[in-house]
């Protein structure tokens, strides 16, 4: 038995893998003040489902994979580590300097954003390396000793350090973290060449300092977790989510934490490829995961999930870079908890502030008092307030109808139903935007993609999503109001390893190269060796960061071979840059130099055989459970049919206006749209 828990801004979704492959899944509120207990709760829905006790639940399991937005969350909170940052000497505003432009270059208000680690915590190391690897300036160990003493002083929790071209050659960065190990027990540390060897000084800097930054709270919080994960039975292995959509065990996350901040989201494209590979035959996928905070939009693009190293905490160039490969994923703040308000000069706004799990909207009787998506959608109609989570949590109309109308209807001088109207078709809007970003970015129109809407909130909006993006086909999986818990299910155990060495195409240094991926080989063996032993199976995927000569920015390139044998591999790499530049920027430049800079191999093991299964589920109908009033903006008010998943005929296609309702979702079919329910449960719409 396998648990897959996601833990979100609202809710914790878990799916419970039996021996047999079906699935079960459950929602339990999140506890921002403890995540772990939000887990735990989760969890004792799961064993309440099939009358046992907790700890009988989880005697039967043999792994747990935990997706988290708790080192994220730390993040934006300030709730991280006091730390310092160790750097070259001459080189000590690497974080103050940053890299990348302006959002608002006339915008003089703006202040100039404050460096992950403060000024006052930076200290310069004397010693220098050049690009060769070569030493210019000995490391001076009685400064770094007099560094450490600052330290202590200070009373600093976690150390970063970066020295420059410790990419080249890392004996200077080792020696420093040597002696802080030595002379600094029990204070974690990081190291720039170990976390991240990867070109750019700001980068490596920003990464190592995130890292370190992390290492107290995530340690605590992994301990935390699977110490009570042993206290109520479970002697499996726990394993969690990475931004690079893969998983590693909790052990090594607490080495590594910065490769959380993505946890739970980078799942969702794992698991819409599935879905998309299942039920379409389009091989471009919108993964639209509409949370209670989050709307996350991620891609599949022929077949492939792309990743980018350009991933911001906070604003592009005015928050903090991680400096990482993670799954591409523009996140916006417009959820199922996102708060509407009209502003001063009367105009409606949705999000980015949330109700989260604590107050929560209005509707949920629990202290909030402003109107939110979910209030706008309960009074038009489309949830049903005895049948919330199955019933689980009622929900109170007349409150935000109340809300609604003191908030949004009177401002802006509409009538309730249009008032709501309104704050579903912004947040609809903030939602269409993320999404046209994404894809005009990575060069795909909406138009020849299929829309996939996971998260609990999903159904609400997602038809008018796809009408107002052009997507022929929306397609909402049955596991899609917890889509990032069943990617989980499905993700590997996976790593990736990173060296630098420089050559072009026009001075191939075949011998270098190939010792080079030989290099990253190893390692991923070692990997597949170590945590990865006992997989089903395993494989090994190569690439290199190029760009063409005198260019600034690289691109990842996939290698078609792990070693280079003549001059055609040479010629293959080359062709396959020109067209993924291509695809890219629209053009490319055949008669130009190609440079690579950075090699790297991705390992991913396989721990689980065959495919996730579905959800156990009742005997399929054809029948309508009830109807009730909603409203739907152009048509008023209309007596709309109420299914459930298993109330409907897959062999028949039927016309909206429709709202089926499963325990853990409500999706919403407008009178435009018509929809059909597929072989493996999943409602494909029509907008």
């Amino acid at each position: 038995m396998r648990f897959a828990c996601d833990t979100g801004g609202t809710f914790t979704d878990l799916i419970v893998e039996d021996d047999d492959g079906t699935l079960s899944m459950f929602k339990a509120a999140t506890t921002p003040e403890d995540p772990v207990l939000g887990v735990l709760n989760a969890l004792t829905l799961a064993a309440s489902k099939r009358n046992i006790d907790l700890p009988g639940l989880m005697a039967k399991g043999d792994m747990l994979i935990h997706g988290t937005t708790y080192a994220i969350n730390a993040i934006i909170t300030g709730n991280t580590a006091k730390t310092a940052l160790l750097t070259t000497a001459g080189h000590p505003d690497i974080l103050v300097l940053r890299e990348g432009g302006r959002l608002e270059p006339f915008n003089f208000l703006v202040p100039y954003p404050k460096p992950y680690i403060p000024r006052a915590l930076t200290f310069e190391v004397p010693e220098r390396m050049d690009s060769h690897g070569q030493q210019v300036i000995p490391l001076d160990e009685e400064a770094v000793l007099s560094i450490i003493e600052k330290l202590k002083s200070k009373n600093v929790e976690a150390v970063a350090v970066c020295l420059l071209w410790s990419i080249a050659n890392s004996s200077h960065e080792d020696r420093v973290g040597d002696l802080l190990a030595k002379h600094l027990p029990g204070i974690p540390y990081s190291l720039s060449h170990v976390l991240n060897p990867a070109l750019r000084e700001y980068r490596r800097a920003s990464a190592v300092a995130i890292d370190a930054s992390l290492k107290p709270l995530m340690t605590k919080y992994l301990g935390s977790l699977t110490e009570r994960l042993s206290e109520v039975g479970f002697s499996g292995r726990t394993l969690v989510l990475t931004s690079q959509g893969g998983m590693i065990d909790a052990k090594e996350l607490a080495r590594q934490p910065i490769h959380a901040i993505n946890s739970g989201p980078s799942m969702a494209p794992i698991a819409g490829r599935h879905y998309a590979d299942l039920e379409c035959e389009e091989t471009n996928v919108i993964i639209a995961d509409t949370g209670g905070t989050t709307y996350d939009v991620s891609l599949v693009r022929r077949g492939r999930i792309p990743k980018t190293r350009e991933t911001w905490i906070g604003q592009p160039f005015r928050g903090h870079m991680t400096g990482f490969p993670s799954i591409d994923i523009k996140s916006v703040g417009a959820g199922g908890g996102s708060i509407a308000r009209v502003d001063d000069g009367g105009i409606l706004h949705v999000g980015p502030q949330s109700a989260g799990a604590e107050p929560g909207p209005v509707c949920y009787g629990s202290g909030g008092t402003e109107p939110t998506l979910t209030d706008a959608c309960l009074v038009l109609g489309y949830l049903d307030p005895k049948y919330f989570l199955g019933g689980k949590m009622k929900l109170d109309v007349s409150s935000a109808e109340a809300s609604i109308r003191e908030k949004i209807s009177e401002p802006l001088g509409l009538d309730l139903k249009a008032a709501a109207a309104a704050v579903v078709g912004v947040a609809t809007e903030n939602m269409v935007q993320a999404i046209s970003e994404i894809t005009v970015n990575q060069g795909i129109d909406p138009a020849d993609a299929v829309l996939i809407g996971g998260g609990g909130a999903a159904g609400l909006n997602s038809t008018l999503i796809a009408r107002r993006l052009g997507c022929p086909k929306l397609l909402i999986p049955e596991t899609g109001a917890a889509l990032s818990a069943y990617g989980a299910v499905m993700s590997d155990l996976t790593t990736e390893f990173r060296s630098m060495f420089f050559t072009t195409s026009e001075e191939w240094d075949l011998e270098g190269v190939n010792e080079i991926l030989a290099g990253l080989e190893a390692r991923c063996q070692s990997f597949v060796d170590g945590p990865g032993a006992g997989a089903v199976d395993h494989s090994i995927e190569f690439g290199v960061e190029a760009r063409y000569a005198s260019q600034v920015w690289e691109i990842d390139v996939p290698l078609r071979t792990g070693r280079f044998k003549g001059a055609s591999d040479l010629d293959a790499l080359v062709q396959d840059f020109h067209s993924v530049h291509k695809e890219i920027f629209a053009i490319n430049d055949p008669d130009s130099i190609v440079e690579m800079v950075s090699w790297t191999a991705s390992v991913s093991c396989r721990l689980r055989g065959g495919t996730a299964g579905q959800i156990k589920s009742g005997t399929l109908g054809d029948g309508v459970v009830a109807k009730r009033l909603a409203y739907f903006e152009q048509h008023g008010e209309m007596e709309t049919p109420i299914q459930t998943l298993n109330s409907i005929d897959t062999k028949k296609t039927y016309s909206g206006p429709a709202i089926i309702e499963t325990e853990f979702t409500t999706i919403v079919v407008d009178p435009q749209a018509s929809f059909r329910l597929t072989e493996n449960r999943s409602v494909i719409i029509s907008p």
